[in-house]
């Protein structure tokens, strides 16, 4: 473990040279400082880790002495302790990251089984989730939403902005379910109703390189209108895109470059946007394997009302204080499914 925090605390004096001495080259710096902030924990951690290790070699040799050993052996109790919790927390920081982790996040809450009120819970999970987003500092922005008349929703989509918002929200894809009597229902009878939530990292923008062996350009002469010029000279321009078969032309400028540089505008504009559209492929087909078909039995979280009692059924953990959680104090199994994916990850790279 040693050797991996002295590479990492390597690598961070390295970046923090870099930054010094290259401040003037922005684009350069903000990769470095941000490379250097995501290590930033992980070196805070092994310095601790190491003065700790330090202490209990000096207690150790302490212990030797009658006059120093009670003390050395006191203060080993705690520090022996404290080893093995920062090795399992450094062990924690050191897994391979998810690198949508840090990514703002859209949430996409449906109405399944239930009719109005799957949309009446369809809100409530949209308050809990904007009071988790509060308490958390985060922004909330919604998209669209389609309402009801009573107050709920068939569907709403909102993004949810802020520093590691996927990290913690991925954890809320699937099916919640609701046991409680319906503000509609004139019996008192108890229903069950189910509503899907799918969490998608932000896409981030495309930025288009087209290789100058992709691209194959013809020039000829204008047959159009526009003086002289145009017609005279080969200043229209042909522009071939080799691997989609793509072809662009511009003859509208008065030279050549101008035209060329308004075709090769217009290629990237239609490349990027069939690259976003194969991102949105992969979006919709993510939704459809978190959202599956709404139906009571495909369950990861149950509300029941009149026991005022949540439960997570992957984890099969439980509150009892509905309200809060209502009220958006998620943290009790965020945090517990966070500790058991990492617990796995851990035994899985301990056992390769």
């Amino acid at each position: 473990m040693l050797d991996k925090i002295d590479a990492i605390e390597a690598r961070y004096n390295e970046l923090s040279k870099l930054i010094a001495e290259n401040i003037e080259d922005y684009q350069k710096t903000a990769e470095w400082m941000k490379e250097r902030s995501d290590i930033e924990e992980i070196v805070e951690k092994g310095h601790e880790y190491k003065d700790t290790l330090k202490r209990i070699e000096e207690d150790k040799a302490l212990e030797k002495d009658p006059e120093m050993s009670e003390l050395a052996s006191t203060e080993l109790d705690d520090l022996l302790p404290k080893k093995e919790n920062l090795e399992n927390e450094i062990r924690s920081m050191l897994l391979p990251k998810d690198p949508r982790d840090s990514r703002n996040v859209i949430m996409e809450i449906r109405a399944g089984t239930g009719g109005d009120e799957a949309a009446i819970f369809a809100a409530d999970l949209f308050r809990m989730y904007s009071h988790y987003a509060e308490a958390r500092h985060w922004h909330i922005e919604v998209m669209s939403a389609n309402e009801i008349g009573l107050g709920g929703y068939k569907e709403i989509v909102f993004m949810v902005k802020g520093k590691g918002a996927y990290s913690r929200l991925k954890y809320e894809s699937g099916i919640h379910r609701v046991q409680r009597v319906p503000i509609t229902e004139s019996q008192g009878r108890i229903h069950t109703s189910a509503v899907s939530v799918a969490v998608l990292a932000e896409v981030e923008d495309v930025d288009i390189q087209i290789p100058e062996s992709d691209i194959r350009i013809e020039v000829y002469k204008s047959a159009g209108a526009g003086g002289q010029n145009v017609q005279k000279n080969s200043t229209a321009v042909r522009l071939i895109h080799i691997p989609t078969g793509m072809v662009i032309t511009c003859q509208d400028e008065r030279s050549q470059l101008q035209n060329k540089t308004r075709a090769m505008s217009i290629l990237r504009a239609r490349l990027y946007d069939m690259e976003q559209q194969k991102r949105q492929e992969q979006l919709d087909a993510t939704r459809r394997s978190m959202v599956g078909t709404g139906d009571r039995s495909e369950k990861i979280r149950t509300y029941n009302y009149p026991q005022s009692r949540v439960t997570d059924h992957r984890i099969n953990v439980s509150s009892f204080n509905l309200a809060g959680v209502m009220d958006g104090d998620l943290d009790i199994f965020i945090d517990e499914l966070i500790m058991r994916e990492q617990t796995e990850k851990l035994s899985v790279s301990e056992g390769a």
